[in-house]
């Protein structure tokens, strides 16, 4: 059905600018641009943009945070020397050395692996969510370029069809068979156009370079031009099916799926945290020989091992768990404000999409062939002199009304499809 009236539309508009000669207009269309498929543009939003490669670190550094967790606990190595006064009391001298090492007790560094670990799936659900409002904000982007060159393009027939209309109007006033006003008249309707047109051709252009914020280039010399067939974004849903769709897939949720998973995390490790810590030494120490007269020793190697045993008066306060658990508790609203906020957002999103569609069916009847009609028709009785200037200009306007109007519907029912599928964590764009 949208492909029939699109068909027609189009036929409309080629129909209208074959019967209008070529005016040049006071408008900049020479500019250089390049033609741009929106599968060629999407795959560069996903290369090229900035901001996704910014996000895609913060998975990177999750990942290193990961071997960072794995890390034992550094060992000590001391080395020690003393003397017992050998130069005057021959009492000897002697050396140190000690090895320590911490020994981690209730499962520290497993807890900090496990924590690690999440938090990177966490990352990786944080990033394909922003992929996901990327990919609809550039496809948003992309559908704004072909709805100002439309615009543009409309406006442009517009002005053309007036210019000529006050030009054979001069005419007939030079020969006598229009009055002046009339004449007047049609220059006037020709120069409001021509801002209008100006003003097209400034929104044309600022949508393209638009572009360059997702693809995070703009070539200096070349814009990008979008292209595509607008009649291929006609689908047809059910809500609960697509409420269900978006509760399984969509990433947000598993973020914060991902966000609960973390928080038990960091609980166990907060808990593992109370444990304490052994702390393991083992010395050697070497004492010279002793040579004074009184007591006269060998020397001697000793060696010794100890155990230190912290005393946690710490844990008689539990804020760390405590924190914890609250965390934990946030982390569970958060889910559960999630699954309520993505019905809402299906909902809604289901509700305008359906009412963009019923809004493009109303095009169904010959709506803008009938306009044309009406206003061939004025103009064949005008030229007879059987119609009014004003009734010609009144049948002009509501052509170009109504083609402005279904533009504009049909740009606002792509992306009403694209804001549906955003919030539904679907994805079958492609035109």
């Amino acid at each position: 059905m949208i492909q029939v009236i699109f068909r027609q539309t189009i036929g409309v508009l080629l129909l209208t600018a074959l019967a209008i000669p070529a005016v040049q207009a006071q408008v900049d269309t020479t500019f250089r641009r390049e033609p741009l498929a929106f599968a060629a543009y999407l795959g560069q939003v996903g290369q090229q943009n900035l901001s996704y490669a910014s996000q895609q670190f913060n998975v990177d550094v999750a990942q290193a945070a990961i071997a960072q967790a794995r890390i034992f606990p550094d060992p000590t190595l001391g080395v020690g020397y003393f003397n017992n006064g050998q130069r005057r009391l021959q009492t000897g001298y002697g050396f140190l050395f000690q090895y320590s090492q911490t020994l981690e007790l209730g499962g520290k560094r497993r807890a900090r692996i496990h924590l690690a670990q999440s938090q990177t799936e966490l990352a990786q659900a944080t990033l394909l969510d922003f992929f996901r409002l990327l990919r609809a904000d550039a496809t948003l982007g992309f559908l704004e370029g072909i709805h100002r060159q439309r615009i543009f393009q409309i406006q442009q027939m517009n002005y053309r069809y007036l210019v000529q209309l006050a030009e054979a109007n001069q005419k007939r006033n030079r020969l006598g068979t229009l009055s002046e006003v009339d004449a007047i008249q049609s220059r006037v309707e020709a120069d409001n156009a021509l801002n209008s047109l100006i003003q097209a051709e400034a929104d044309w252009k600022t949508a393209l370079i638009a572009l360059g914020q997702f693809r995070s280039g703009l070539p200096k010399d070349t814009l990008y031009q979008p292209v595509g067939d607008l009649s291929r974004f006609d689908r047809t849903f059910a809500l609960e099916p697509l409420i269900i769709q978006a509760q399984n897939t969509r990433a947000d949720l598993l973020a914060a799926r991902q966000g609960q998973d973390v928080a038990q995390k960091a609980l166990q490790l907060a808990r593992a945290n109370r444990m304490i810590d052994l702390g393991l030494s083992l010395s050697n120490n070497y004492v010279s020989r002793i040579t004074n007269i009184i007591e006269p020793t060998p020397s001697y190697n000793t060696l010794s091992a100890g155990i230190a045993i912290p005393l946690k008066f710490s844990n008689r306060y539990n804020s760390d768990i405590r924190i914890a658990r609250l965390q934990s508790q946030q982390a569970d609203l958060a889910y559960r404000q999630v699954e309520v906020q993505i019905r809402v957002e299906v909902t809604q999103a289901f509700e305008q999409y359906g009412a963009a569609r019923r809004q493009i069916q109303q095009f169904n009847n010959d709506l803008l062939t009938r306009a044309q009609r009406v206003l061939e028709g004025r103009i064949y009785s005008y030229n007879r002199g059987e119609s009014s200037l004003l009734e010609v200009l009144a049948a002009r306007q509501t052509f170009n009304q109504l083609q402005l109007a279904y533009t504009e519907a049909l740009i606002t029912y792509a992306s009403a499809l694209v804001n549906l599928e955003r919030t539904a964590g679907i994805w079958d764009i492609d035109f």
